[in-house]
């Protein structure tokens, strides 16, 4: 930045006076690597109609290339966090690369976005992140079997604004302590495994179970035994329209709306 050089300048540069860099004419590509994963950016794929060559990937195969089989694997979680995959007991910092190799084999973890840097930039993205995506689907599917409806639907407002002050590098604020706050006590009861089949790019979720899931197979079957009574739902339904007919007996109907007709 201090000699405000350009990329193509600062290749040159490094050629010139024989510095190593994996950026070349032919490959030149500004990549980022850590645990999750990777990103990619620049050259050609500053053009955002531009589609992304094979040459782009390395840890994900072309999901037409992948195998013909479809692979399953299990994840297990405790209070929100991945501690297993197929049944192995892993710290994350191996179960993390591993699905990594796994999901990546199977063409499973390609990101193309367009995405809003902090400084009001617009700028192409390629992310490479076989097991973030995986996880992150899997316990998304684990909390839907075990948190209540209304928790789900607030946190995916916190869940925007955590991300966002992650990206923005607001990891050490106030805010931020207070949603981790937040989450913590989401995640007490996170805890069982989900089964996905990847196959050829896609990640599907096959099966989930949970000690502490709110599902009843007894309240939600269509079979006779069910134990959900069926006789409140009468009154249920006369509450809940309550509102709307009172409305509708002031203001002479739902024809009298100001939304105007189609014409």
């Amino acid at each position: 930045r201090d000699w405000n050089m350009s990329r193509p300048e600062e290749m040159a540069y490094a050629e010139e006076h024989g510095i190593p860099v994996p950026t070349t004419r032919e490959s030149p590509y500004s990549v980022d690597q850590n645990l999750w994963g990777r990103s990619i950016e620049a050259g050609p794929l500053e053009d955002p109609d531009h589609e992304p060559t094979p040459d782009v990937f390395e840890l994900t195969a072309e999901p037409e290339e992948a195998p013909d089989e479809p692979r399953y694997v299990e994840l297990g979680f405790e209070e929100g966090l991945p501690t297993s995959l197929d049944g192995e007991e892993l710290a994350l910092v191996d179960l993390i690369p591993a699905l990594n190799t796994i999901a990546g084999a199977h063409g499973v973890g390609r990101i193309d976005m367009v995405e809003d840097r902090l400084v009001g930039i617009k700028s192409r993205e390629i992310y490479e992140a076989p097991a973030a995506l995986a996880i992150i689907q899997a316990h998304q599917e684990l909390e839907t079997l075990t948190l209540t409806k209304d928790t789900l639907r607030f946190k995916t407002t916190i869940e925007q604004r955590y991300a966002e002050l992650t990206y923005d590098g607001l990891w050490f604020t106030p805010l931020k302590l207070a949603l981790d706050a937040f989450v913590s006590e989401t995640q007490r009861t996170v805890t069982g495994t989900v089964r996905l089949k990847l196959y050829k790019g896609s990640s599907t979720i096959v099966g989930r179970t949970a000690p502490n899931a709110l599902y009843s197979k007894d309240l939600a079957t269509y079979d006779p035994n069910s134990t959900f009574d069926e006789a409140a739902a009468a009154g249920f339904i006369a509450l809940w329209g309550l509102p709307a007919r009172q409305w509708a007996g002031v203001n002479g109907g739902a024809e009298q709306s100001s939304v105007p007709a189609e014409h």
